[in-house]
């Protein structure tokens, strides 16, 4: 009977360390994955804060002696047109001076994604999308700036090219009172707080938090 008894507690103690075991190998994975989320959440939300600091220097009405002077003239540029062309390139040239920091972001929404889900993403996605914005504003600035007066055959004319000037200028420049880009760049940054955030405030209850996902 003794001996019946302790075969029971020697296998009772096996089976309680093998449950220890696979609690502390599955606590120590909980963790591990844990911590990559929230290095992943600190490299993106400190990427987007970067983002939108450039987003805002570009798009700065001050100009400076010699910017856009790098722009690269066609076959078929008039001479006359360079100063307006150089003008509408200042953005494309300040962009090209950050234009790792928007890779990093490119590189990293996938992993982003792959971590917490595709709605995740869905900020990656925006700033992407005012990115491409103010580069298309700065062509649309450079044809505008180049229109011949002798194009507009009406007042009409004159008045839609008015019309589409300040819908340009409003884009590729800050500061007007109905800014398009400024308070989408916001809402993106707003979104990744509310998702990294949650990540990097819970280091002290890890468990919980990924509990959850895993």
């Amino acid at each position: 009977m003794l001996r019946d008894w302790a075969e029971i507690a020697q296998s009772a103690s096996i089976i309680l360390a093998s449950v220890f075991a696979i609690y502390g190998i599955d606590a120590w994975r909980r963790e591990f994955i844990g911590k990559r989320r929230m290095e992943l959440a600190e490299e993106a939300l400190a990427l987007f804060y970067q983002a939108r600091d450039v987003i805002e220097s570009i798009r700065s009405p001050l100009g400076y002696v010699g910017e856009g002077q790098t722009r690269k003239a066609t076959p078929d540029e008039r001479p006359e047109d360079k100063d307006a062309l150089d003008q509408a390139f200042v953005l494309v040239e300040r962009y090209n001076r950050h234009i790792e920091t928007f890779s990093r972001i490119h590189a990293l929404r996938y992993r982003f994604m792959a971590q917490l889900g595709v709605d995740a993403g869905k900020p990656f996605s925006e700033l992407n999308s005012i990115v491409n914005e103010l580069l298309l504003s700065s062509r649309q600035m450079a044809r505008l700036l180049t229109r011949r007066e002798r194009t507009f055959r009406s007042d009409s004319d004159i008045e839609k090219h008015h019309q589409e000037m300040e819908k340009v200028d409003a884009v590729f420049y800050r500061g007007s009172a109905e800014d398009p880009i400024a308070p989408r760049v916001d809402s993106a940054v707003a979104q990744l707080e509310h998702t990294c955030k949650g990540i990097i405030e819970s280091r002290g209850t890890l468990f919980s938090l990924f509990n959850k996902r895993l």
